[in-house]
């Protein structure tokens, strides 16, 4: 071999090496010291080992201003390309904050378009780790351009591919909306933030002295925007858990996701869900058992938690495949509808449909809140949010009836009359318009004004209704459900149903696209 071409190659092993290193050693420690890893050592995390093939390793940008053509390290703040995750193609970038504190600039935007490219027209997941202070000041319209063209790139991969976003760092500006165009937001708890504007832009403004934590912080996203799906306390932990997440998902919208083998002894009745419903129907019960003793042991992945806790959504296991539930809380507001919660389930229910994950509903809903506070704020709008997603969704689609089903709420909860493909109760559901209290009111106004009491004749005319309409007979007479279960037959009976509709064909009507009450 020739010296020459030995230094070619001693010369490329350089440059390798300091795009390796990113904004240098000093930058690398202090990311280190405040408890975050490097962008690299994130994706060696994320990945299967070894699987990693770098895309631009050697881009720099292309600015001559501020002093900045004196600082063109490799790689330009953001580290692109494809791997593996359970053996399966992902395309991967991930933001480094010692380079410019991951600002982004024309070359760094190009390099993510690339992946989320070569992801959309590969059919292959793609997972943001984002650490971003925002924008490139210096480059100004060009750094704009940039992010324009990844907005792009995410509005043309929704629906297609899954689009995974980590927040594990400062992201400003136009750094929280591409996340907030994805599938799925995690963000790491203590050193991740989201936020339009900071807080000294906030206080300069409107005068309020708000800190970061408060304002963009993984909490205030969990609990107070809904914006983050779920947190995690450290890198690594939200990595493995995002690891976790993939096995639920396909990898693209013309595939199904995997089924995993599941142990025959798992697929006989379950006895204590025979006594979950409270006798009092008044009284209040976690749905969050119900959930976990009929999907499939340890596999349910609760998304969004703690923010509108009056219902819960997330993806689990029935029998090896991935389904997606959702189930009203009677724990928290009685399981009622409100703004949040619709539309919470609402983006979660168009997330499954578009990714072929069968949808089971579990209902226990009193109606929607009323009150000016909602009516106000849109509930009519935003409820029929909830409605509409349910109505589009073509996937398999079950429901199970526990307790309450009361007015339009009924009908909003995947019923029968919105292409319900397999509608069961327990005994002790109450399918009816409204409460008896309610009902009775209305109904018998003048016999109870006219009675010698009142309220034992609401009380007489309450339990003539509760035995009409508590109970799921009249509504099995119609047809609007299949059936009337025991609690404890009903992981065995939607493994059946989920099994029968394995092969279901539904199309919607043609049309360049739909028009939801957004």
């Amino acid at each position: 071999m020739t010296t020459d071409r030995l230094g070619k190659y001693a010369d490329l092993e350089a440059r390798r090496e300091a795009a390796q290193l990113g904004g240098g050693l000093d930058r690398i420690k202090k990311q280190e010291d405040a408890g975050k890893l490097t962008a690299r050592a994130r994706l060696s995390a994320l990945l299967d080992p070894d699987s990693f093939q770098e895309l631009g390793a050697f881009v720099r940008h292309q600015t001559h201003h501020f002093g900045l053509e004196k600082q063109r390290p490799y790689g330009d703040g953001v580290v692109t390309g494809y791997g593996t995750i359970h053996g399966r193609l992902v395309y991967v970038y991930s933001q480094d904050f010692t380079v410019f504190g991951g600002s982004l600039s024309y070359t760094h935007a190009r390099k993510i378009v690339n992946v989320q490219r070569l992801a959309r027209q590969n059919g292959a997941p793609i997972i943001g780790l984002n650490d971003s202070g925002g924008a490139r000041i210096q480059e100004g319209v060009h750094a704009l351009g940039g992010y324009a063209e990844i907005f792009l790139e995410n509005s043309l991969a929704s629906g297609v591919i899954p689009q995974i976003s980590v927040i594990m760092g400062p992201c400003a500006g136009g750094a929280v909306y591409s996340p907030a165009l994805t599938d799925i937001i995690a963000m790491v708890e203590d050193t991740s933030y989201m936020f339009v504007t900071g807080p000294n832009v906030v206080k300069t403004v409107t005068h309020e002295e708000v800190s970061f934590e408060a304002l963009g912080g993984a909490q205030t996203h969990a609990a107070r925007s809904g914006t983050a799906h779920f947190t995690a306390p450290d890198d690594l932990s939200v990595l493995d858990r995002v690891r976790t997440l993939l096995t639920y998902l396909p990898q693209s919208a013309l595939d199904r996701p995997e089924v995993v083998e599941v142990s025959s002894d798992e697929h006989g009745p379950v006895p204590m869900l025979d006594d979950v419903v409270p006798e009092a129907s008044h009284a209040p019960y976690d749905m969050h058992e119900v959930v976990r003793n009929v999907v499939d042991v340890d596999s349910f992945f609760e998304l969004q938690p703690v923010y509108a806790a009056n219902i819960i959504t997330g993806l689990a296991r029935l029998d090896g495949q991935s389904v997606g539930v959702v189930a009203n809380q009677p724990q928290v507001l009685a399981g009622v509808l409100d703004i949040e919660a619709s539309v919470k389930a609402a983006r979660f229910v168009r997330f499954c449909d578009a990714f072929n994950i069968p949808l089971i509903t579990f209902v226990d809903v009193p109606g929607f809140l009323p009150g000016t506070d909602q009516e106000w704020g849109g509930i009519i709008r935003h409820g029929a949010k909830l409605l509409y997603a349910y109505c589009e969704a073509t996937v398999p689609k079950l429901t199970v009836i526990t307790r309450k089903a009361y007015g339009g709420a009924y009908d909003v909860m995947s019923s029968k009359h919105i292409r319900g493909d397999l509608n069961v109760a327990w005994p002790t559901a109450e399918i009816a318009v409204m409460g008896p209290k309610g009902a009775v009111e209305i109904l018998h106004r003048k016999r109870i004004a006219e009675a010698e009491s009142a309220a034992q004749e609401t009380e007489a005319l309450m339990d003539a209704y509760k035995e009409r309409f508590a109970n799921p007979f009249v509504a099995a007479e119609y047809g609007y459900v299949d059936d009337v279960i025991r609690p404890q037959d009903t992981r065995t009976v939607l493994i059946n149903g989920l099994r029968s509709l394995r092969n279901k064909r539904v199309e919607n009507p043609r049309r360049k696209h739909d028009n939801l009450p957004l």
